[in-house]
């Protein structure tokens, strides 16, 4: 009796064979030697059937059809796989074929790929059957995935949140993509003198994101710019020039004053300089109120998953998310690193054990032997599962995404890019077993009269993990850049307000050591020489667009963009959309027309058909625009998967949402409402 291995694609398939040490043959659409068969799926064999294959009167698209809502699910053979599928489906029922592992990407839409084609070969449950879970393609993985194998049913729940997925996705597709389209289509197509009629394409992700990028832009349009004028003064002796920044802190004569634009500038510039002259009054020397000085440490950032991996490489080599998943399943491919469609941005404890296996390869590249015989030195990967690093319960299918060690053959044939985002990886998950950062820091109250000017200061005095980046010291990115960026975006897509919009912290300074040493110097009670006070005028800056990185980490966050606490905890840690699918989900909006990405800056904005179709949308279905819908559904189908939520359960929710969703649009008519909508934004696409 033999044992058969199926893949998702034939790369894989091929790793497999080697891994098993089996003396193969190839076949046509499969490997096979005395006691193993080894074959593999191209991606998808398998999909749902259109409405018209269950009525063939479907196919044209007529309200009083809708809702579609089937009770027996249709599937179908892929057209242009068909010859695979048929290979596949005689491998899985051969009667010499006794036990089946599954070998399809370890996640939800492996799982998914491999029970279509389950279901469509009729493949008896007599058959033993295993699911190979694996975090590399390594050799060692491998083995182990197929040691541990556990039987396939262990992972129906799983499945079952594969399925409703895919029905969900289809459903509200189908339905809302199609009463939209009947009901609203021509309208868009008379404002658009357009030849043929618009079809308006909607999903349960993907109009969501198009609600995200659409309301930023809005905020852009809307934004009024604030001018305000902020006073900086200059002080001490040549050698050792201090820079600081004025307040209205209690006890000074501005204090909460109307006139003030926050606390540390005017809102008119003839406020700003009645003040200069007050404070040049005073004199021409300050006293040094106070003087603090302490060490701040800086630790390692956290590992990549690849949302973070992805807003890294747009940044950084400003290539697309769909580029980054590309290079980076490359990579796994290639065994240079562990599998990327991941969630997690730590190691799992099992890993955490074994990590000098990881270390040790990278010691064989000429590029890292250094960093690696200095984490050997520091000895804190000895200690790494007990740190934030290593969290098992912040884990769902895979770790953080790490080089293997292994692999390193293929690094010289790989693109500049790839190399590059290969790069990324290995010194973010060097960085871990690094001390922290460490500065000095002074932080210096300068008093003339009434009045304050404060000056925060620091020095890198030991490199730490930045080490691995130059000693540089911001995340990675040069002071250039960061500039050039302007205003910076939080991890969940929205805005902090850049310098110019005159934030309430005094920013710091950093010096070199020979200056820093002399402010050092100085103590509490001194008096220093006040060289200059001049007003620098500045104006608040509207929101930043997103880029592409920028666009898949607040998918991945979109809970944080949730007023309601309640649902906002409920929904932690599911965002929209999934690892696997935010780049593809970006790629078609693209392709459709509805969003715009700039291939050089991969800044994102809205296209005017797809702002029209938010408008559409959003009188329609509004709860479409928003994460807290998109998030909520796949918050249940996380429970499906971990079994409790059952899959009727969930079916009965969706099916009874989209009948009223769709019957509401079909009871309801907009279009007087929307051509007026359209005419406020038609300027912004002349």
């Amino acid at each position: 009796m033999k044992q058969l291995y199926i893949a998702e694609k034939p790369s894989v398939a091929q790793e497999f064979a080697k891994a098993l040490h089996e003396n193969f043959s190839r076949k046509d659409g499969y490997l096979e030697s005395e006691g193993s068969v080894v074959t593999w799926c191209v991606g998808h064999l398998v999909t749902m059937s259109y409405p018209e294959v269950y009525d063939p009167a479907l196919k044209q698209w007529k309200a009083e059809t809708l809702p579609f809502l089937p009770k027996d699910w249709k599937y179908e053979v892929i057209g242009n796989v068909k010859k695979q599928f048929d290979t596949v489906k005689e491998l899985l029922n051969r009667s010499d074929v006794d036990r089946i592992y599954v070998c399809t990407d370890s996640g939800r839409e492996g799982e998914y790929i491999y029970r279509l084609v389950d279901r469509m070969a009729k493949v008896p449950d007599t058959k033993d059957k295993r699911r190979v879970w694996i975090d590399s393609q390594t050799e060692e993985e491998i083995l182990r995935g197929i040691r541990e194998a556990k039987p396939l049913s262990e992972y129906n729940n799983l499945s079952d949140a594969a399925y409703l997925r895919a029905k969900e996705d289809y459903l509200m597709g189908i339905n809302f993509s199609r009463v939209l389209t009947i009901k609203y289509g021509a309208t868009v197509q008379g404002y658009l003198n357009a030849q043929k009629r618009g079809a308006i394409s909607v999903g349960r992700v993907m109009t969501c994101v198009l609600g995200m990028v659409v309301r930023r832009e809005r905020e852009i349009r809307s934004f009024v710019k604030t001018p305000f004028y902020r006073i900086v003064g200059t002080f001490g002796p040549d050698d050792a020039v201090i820079e600081g920044e004025w307040r209205a802190v209690e006890g000074t004569k501005y204090f909460e004053s109307p006139l003030l634009y926050k606390e540390n500038g005017f809102k008119k510039r003839e406020d700003a300089e009645r003040c200069i002259e007050e404070i040049r009054g005073f004199g021409d020397t300050a006293l040094i109120d106070s003087l603090e000085k302490k060490t701040e440490k800086k630790n390692p950032p956290l590992l990549f998953n690849l949302a973070e991996l992805q807003n890294e490489c747009a940044r950084r080599f400003k290539i697309s998310p769909d580029q980054t998943l590309n290079i980076v399943q490359e990579l796994y491919e290639k065994k240079l690193v562990t599998y990327p469609r991941t969630d997690a941005r730590v190691l799992s404890t099992a890993v955490a054990k074994e990590i000098t296996k990881n270390l040790g390869g990278l010691a064989k590249n000429p590029d890292y032997l250094q960093y690696v015989k200095d984490v050997q030195g520091f000895g804190l990967y000895e200690k790494i599962a007990k740190t934030k690093y290593t969290d098992d319960k912040k884990i769902t299918d895979h770790y953080a995404i790490i080089p293997t060690g292994q692999g390193l053959e293929a690094l010289p044939a790989l693109s500049a890019t790839a190399k590059g985002v290969y790069d990324r990886i290995v010194r973010r998950f060097l960085a871990i077993f690094y001390p922290p950062a460490e500065y000095k820091k002074i932080a210096m109250v300068l008093k003339t009269g009434t009045e304050k000017f404060f000056s925060n200061l620091k020095i890198l005095s030991e490199p730490g993990y930045l080490a691995l980046y130059g000693g540089q010291d911001t995340d990675d990115t040069p002071k250039k850049a960061k500039k050039a960026e302007g205003r910076e975006t939080s991890e969940d897509g929205s805005q902090k307000e850049g310098e110019d919009a005159a934030p309430e912290e005094a920013k710091e300074e950093i010096l070199d050591a020979s200056m820093f040493e002399k402010i050092n110097a100085l103590k509490k009670g001194m008096e220093l020489p006040v060289r200059s006070t001049e007003i620098k005028e500045g104006e608040t800056k509207p929101p930043k667009r997103y880029n592409s990185g920028s666009l898949i980490l607040a998918m991945e966050n979109a809970g944080q963009l949730i007023e309601d606490e309640e649902l906002r905890a409920q929904i932690k840690g599911s965002g929209i959309g999934t690892s696997a699918t935010r780049a593809e989900i970006l790629n078609k909006l693209v392709k459709i027309g509805y969003l715009n990405l700039n291939k050089k800056t991969q800044i994102v904005t809205p296209m005017r058909v797809g702002e029209m179709v938010y408008e559409i949308v959003g009188a329609s279905i509004r709860s479409l625009l928003n994460a807290e819908l998109t998030a909520s559904w796949e918050k249940g189908l996380t429970g499906v998967a971990e079994g409790t939520i059952s899959e009727k359960e969930y079916l009965d929710k969706l099916e009874g949402f989209v009948a009223r969703q769709t019957n509401g649009v079909k009871e309801r008519d907009y279009r007087q409402y929307l051509i007026g909508q359209f005419r406020t934004f038609e300027q912004y696409y002349k």
